[in-house]
């Protein structure tokens, strides 16, 4: 949530709010902006002032595998708050900025410091569990400054769902104590038999220490210069130091330009679109997460903070032809998580891709099923999905080897279980009560209903699912190919066949001109229009001549706001472009849709919806695309109307941008002939040229150049790495 935010989100009515177990409330805005910074499983929420829990209204703390660490930390001078002057963002998002000063400071009824005499200097950052912060301050005035700066802390050891709404009859139990002159440790001995630690560490040390503040007494000659350093640690041992802080953020730099080298960089003349990319690729840098099976894109921040199944293969399709290492970071994982047993809490079953999983008190004692929780009905075909565009993408056999055997599990857990009526169309129904009740990428109670407004109930088969389905097969019959599976190549290519033919028939509504968006548990088609067919041309499902239909349906009014393509179409029963699946617009959506459209030669479509979005990215704080903002019709001359409890940032919108201009491009890559092809590339008319640098297939690279002639394109092979070629193929 930002300061911009120009309407508040009406709350949701009490039985709707009790239909969804895991809703989370918006009560009123955030006295002060907040920001995020976070490094592998810890991150942090702060506000401008880069306090914790000092203003009414955010998900504040430090947070570290689903637990705060730290509840409250409140920076006051003589008691009173300093004024802010400025908070910065570093552009690759490794540290948080923000200049303060001091307030009139009275003592005994005279003013004791005058205001804008001291330049306080906050800088923060995240490092291996770690929150580190220096505290500079500055005498600018022309006498001796004599203050107390203090540090007010305290936490609560709050499992993320509790923050996030959900109440407990009982917890466990906390303390806090002294550990010396400069240190603190906060504990919490958990219902789950876990003990968490917060251990804070300050440098030099206080002039005061207590349980929950630190009090440092100063007294500065005129432009004297001088600094404190607080370190934050969560669940080290208590006798561990954190390393100095110039030492660790120097050391957090250099990891963090590691961990992009190898990937394409881009360059445009745009320069508000150059903007958008940096910022998408700083987040969805930070957003990346080491894991013990590769680097891995956690959804977003603050509540998605972990490894989600189907946010984590979206991601990585999207950003597949930048950097297709995501991929096979994202594959390894899931596989390594694939369900093996059937589980009804956590809705698993043998062959299920994981929806999401969690580390806190909650999810150990199962007060929330979601340790390890299957319950999305798109993971394991987006998995197979995926595997097949990466191996298309590099020609990896070794890693198609490693994972075929989780291809194959996926694979027959759509066939069986994922297909409970054996009607060909994969379904879900939540196994309990616990569970979420619709588990396709809209998964709010009410996402999925009938043209009068009502509910689908029962086992539902949603569109896109099915697309993803037959995209998966024809893939993974490819693979089976590459690994000398003859006959089940053509069994899968088969299936898939087969499975188009039958979608057409059940799910094609000609009154509608485009699909519906499910069918219920008694085959009933719900015959709503939704962009969930958009998310159809993306798989290819959809015939050529129905194609354009729905294609111009989506680019109507109805649905297109001006900003984007809008999750439900004006008109319908439950749209309203404020809630979260039911009329506001999703930019990942919009990005999966611009794939499709580039799939059926839609060119004019990507260049419409390409130029929404960015004119839509121009306008957000940072240049930061939300996870979703609402639907409302474009006015001129101000921006799209934010949704307050979107994630920003979040992974598979921090990938849009990309996807886009994928799209545009009309990018593909043949790793058997060593081939880069443009396929009907039209840049919008806000770009008139791209500089890929680093474009790689294989051991080989390329950079090239797109320039923009109206509709049309002109390429340059700028300079080669090994044996690679590009081609510009015209078709439409």
């Amino acid at each position: 949530m930002t300061a911009e935010v120009t309407q508040l989100i009406a709350i949701e009515a009490a039985e709707h709010v009790a239909e969804s177990s895991f809703y989370i409330p918006m009560t009123g805005p955030a006295t002060r902006p907040r920001c995020s910074l976070k490094h592998d499983d810890t991150f942090i929420v702060l506000d401008s002032h880069g306090d914790i829990g000092a203003s009414a209204g955010g998900p504040d703390g430090l947070f570290n595998a689903d637990t705060r660490y730290l509840a409250r930390l409140e920076m006051v001078l003589d008691e009173v708050q300093p004024l802010l002057l400025g908070s910065n963002l570093r552009d690759d998002n490794s540290a948080l900025t923000v200049d303060l000063t001091n307030s009139d400071v009275y003592r005994n009824g005279r003013l004791a410091l005058q205001k804008d005499t001291l330049h306080i200097v906050r800088s923060i950052f995240l490092w291996r569990g770690t929150a580190y912060q220096r505290i500079a301050l500055q005498n600018h005035g022309d006498r001796q400054a004599s203050f107390d700066l203090a540090l007010l802390f305290d936490n609560d050891f709050a499992d993320l769902f509790e923050v996030r709404g959900e109440r407990r009859p009982r917890r466990g139990v906390g303390s806090s104590r002294l550990l010396g002159p400069a240190d603190v440790v906060l504990e919490y001995s958990g219902l789950d038999g876990q003990v968490r630690i917060t251990a804070l560490h300050f440098e030099p040390r206080p002039t005061r220490l207590a349980v929950h503040s630190a009090t440092f007494h100063f007294e500065l000659e005129p432009k004297e210069a001088t600094a404190l350093f607080v370190a934050v640690s969560c669940n080290k041992p208590i006798m561990h130091k954190p390393a100095p802080f110039f030492r660790g953020l120097l050391a957090h730099r250099r990891e963090m330009r590691r961990s992009t080298s190898g990937a394409a960089s881009i360059e445009t003349s745009n320069d508000i679109f150059n903007e958008v990319l940096c910022q998408a690729m700083a987040d969805l840098n930070m957003l990346m997460t080491e894991t013990p099976q590769g680097r891995y894109p956690y959804a977003g921040i603050p509540w998605y903070s972990t490894t989600f199944g189907r946010d984590g293969l979206i991601t990585a399709l999207q950003m597949l032809w930048v950097d297709p290492r995501i991929a096979q970071g994202v594959l390894r994982r899931l596989a390594f998580f694939q369900a093996k047993t059937t589980d009804p809490l956590a809705d698993a079953e043998p062959g299920k891709i994981l929806h999401e999983m969690r580390g806190g008190e909650m999810a150990a004692l199962r007060e929330v099923p979601f340790a390890q929780y299957y319950g999305s009905v798109d993971s394991t075909s987006l998995f197979v999905l995926l595997a097949g565009l990466y191996v298309e993408r590099t020609g990896d056999d070794e890693t198609l080897a490693e994972l075929w055997p989780a291809i194959e599990a996926a694979l027959q857990w759509i066939d069986g279980p994922g297909d409970p009526d054996k009607d060909g169309f994969i379904e879900y129904q939540r196994a309990t009560e616990q569970g979420l009740a619709n588990q396709g990428w809209k998964d709010s109670f009410d996402a999925i209903f009938h043209a009068d407004g009502q509910l689908a109930e029962g086992y539902i088969a949603l569109a896109e699912v099915q697309g993803y389905v037959f995209a998966g097969k024809r893939l993974a019959a490819r693979c089976a190919r590459r690994l000398g599976m003859i006959d089940r190549a053509a069994q899968l290519e088969s299936a898939a066949l087969l499975l188009a033919e039958r979608f057409e028939a059940a799910f094609w509504c000609e009154e509608l001109g485009t699909y519906a968006v499910a069918l219920d548990g008694a085959k009933r088609p719900c015959k709503v229009r939704t962009s969930n067919a958009g998310q159809l041309l993306f798989t290819g499902i959809v015939r050529p001549e129905r194609a354009r239909r729905v294609a111009a349906d989506l680019m109507s009014q109805k649905f297109f706001s001006g900003w984007g393509i809008r999750t439900v179409a004006r008109g319908e029963a439950r749209y309203n472009p404020m809630s979260y699946h039911d009329g506001s617009v999703w930019p990942h959506d919009n990005a999966l849709i611009a794939l499709g459209f580039a799939r059926y030669g839609l060119k004019h479509c990507v260049a419409h919806l390409f130029k929404g979005l960015f004119d839509a990215a121009s306008y957000m704080d940072l240049r930061r695309l939300p996870e979703l903002f609402c639907g409302f019709p474009r006015e001129r001359r101000r921006g799209p109307v934010l949704y307050p409890v979107a994630c920003a940032p979040q992974a598979w919108a921090s990938a849009t941008p990309f996807s886009l201009l994928e799209a545009a491009l009309g990018l593909e890559f043949d790793a058997a002939r060593g081939e880069i092809r443009l396929r009907d590339p039209r840049l919008p008319e806000f770009l008139n040229e791209v500089l890929l640098r680093d474009l790689r297939l294989g051991p080989s690279s390329v950079d090239l150049r797109v320039r923009r002639h109206g509709d049309e394109v002109s390429l340059e092979v700028v300079r080669t790495r090994g044996q690679i070629q590009v081609s510009i193929v015209l078709t439409h």
